[in-house]
């Protein structure tokens, strides 16, 4: 079962005897991601998601990478090229099921009984009460290949490690495509990016962290991947005990709906740094890191017989390399990639050569720090004035 704590960060205190009334404690609460089940990592594939969850064309040479993959026979071992999905509990109405906590969007969009029940095979879902149907409302979040999902809204009582949001939009779905229903691991996402990007017309709807955070110790949550294991997200608080030096915070830009901010210079393993301005996003919903053209063959540059290969669809190594580490600058701060982070899989089962977790972002638009970033720091989604990201080096790295 998963653990998730809900603590009291303040004690409620009675006013005078003439108005008795108390004054409501602020809280705070951590969830801690559940591990729902195994996957064969495949870092095409992982780059196919990417193009098509930001509405971009993918890439022919990633398009067949991708479904040559897909279309190959999945072997009961070895263990190595597998991956863990890591998931958390969100209660829907009367409904626990398992959601991505995802800043890349701004949905709580989850499998329902309004789909038919063969789509639903593998999954828990949410039980839908006609009386809370919001009038006229619908969703739907299409994909640059054409997949995606869409549904009716509800208002409903939904439950994250303790705090109640009483009516929150819950976008269920009435079908999805069958790259979604493939994916019997997840049963939806949960967005965490600003609402400004919700989908749901003809009246955007507010993120979850947007409606319960004026209820919250601080108007914050805070977010530890992990490498190869499970992590969490802090909601109202910042855990000193997860991260080791400072916090550098950059203010984020809004306008496009994203945790978005801008880099300004890069380092490969021990080498000087390199003054570049790079547009940037942080998105726990992505796998993968996505860089400027230069930056990414700088990298490469240093890694022995690496190569962008059209048949596996993108940077490919020895998976015998030992890789440097990568580094960013935030807010005038070194932030850092282990080099064994990037070497994401290999390209195939049994295969020596292997996929890099640093791809070209050509085509995207901007730079997407994703899970192979996000997994070496503490990171702090902060909206107590001008909204701000912070990064610090977790604990034990």
């Amino acid at each position: 079962m998963p653990s998730i704590s809900s603590t009291l960060t303040a004690a409620a205190v009675l006013l005078g005897a003439a108005t008795a009334n108390p004054v409501i404690a602020k809280r705070s609460f951590s969830v801690e991601q559940v591990e729902r089940g195994l996957y064969l990592r495949n870092g095409a594939v992982q780059a196919a998601k990417t193009y098509r969850k930001y509405g971009v064309a993918v890439p022919d040479h990633i398009q067949s990478a991708a479904a040559a993959a897909q279309t190959g026979s999945v072997p009961a071992n070895p263990s190595d090229q597998y991956d863990s999905s890591y998931l958390s509990p969100v209660t829907l109405g009367n409904t626990t099921v398992q959601l991505d906590f995802d800043t890349g969007s701004a949905d709580l969009w989850v499998f329902s009984s309004l789909q038919a029940s063969s789509q639903l095979t593998g999954h828990d879902y949410y039980k839908v009460d006609a009386s809370k149907q919001i009038s006229g409302a619908s969703w739907k979040i299409t994909y640059g290949d054409g997949s995606g999902a869409g549904g009716k809204v509800y208002a409903d009582k939904v439950v994250v490690g303790g705090v109640t949001a009483t009516s929150q939009a819950v976008e269920a779905a009435t079908s999805v495509s069958t790259q979604f229903q493939q994916d019997q691991n997840t049963d939806g996402l949960l967005g965490l990016a600003f609402s400004s990007i919700n989908t749901v017309k003809p009246t955007q709807q507010k993120t979850f962290f947007d409606t319960v955070k004026a209820s919250l110790a601080k108007p914050l949550f805070a977010v530890t991947l992990k490498y190869h294991a499970a992590g969490t997200y802090d909601f109202g608080y910042i855990d000193t005990s997860k991260y080791t030096g400072d916090i550098t915070y950059v203010t984020v830009s809004t306008t496009n709906g994203f945790w978005e901010f801008s880099p300004t210079g890069y380092y490969v393993g021990t080498g000087s740094e390199v003054k570049t301005t790079i547009d940037a996003i942080a998105d726990t919903g992505t796998t993968l890191v996505y860089l400027p053209t230069a930056v990414v063959k700088a990298y490469y540059a240093k890694v022995a017989s690496s190569q962008n290969s059209n048949t596996y669809g993108g940077y490919v190594f020895p998976c015998s390399a030992t890789l440097p580490d990568f580094s960013l600058t935030i807010g005038g701060a070194k932030k850092t990639i282990p080099g064994k982070y990037i070497n994401y899989s290999p390209v195939e089962t049994g295969s020596s050569t292997c996929y890099g977790g640093i791809q070209d972002n050509t085509g995207i638009g901007f730079s997407i720090l994703g899970d192979i970033f996000l997994k070496a720091h503490y990171v702090v989604h902060d909206v107590s004035s001008t909204p701000k990201i912070g990064f610090a080096k977790q604990a034990g790295i």
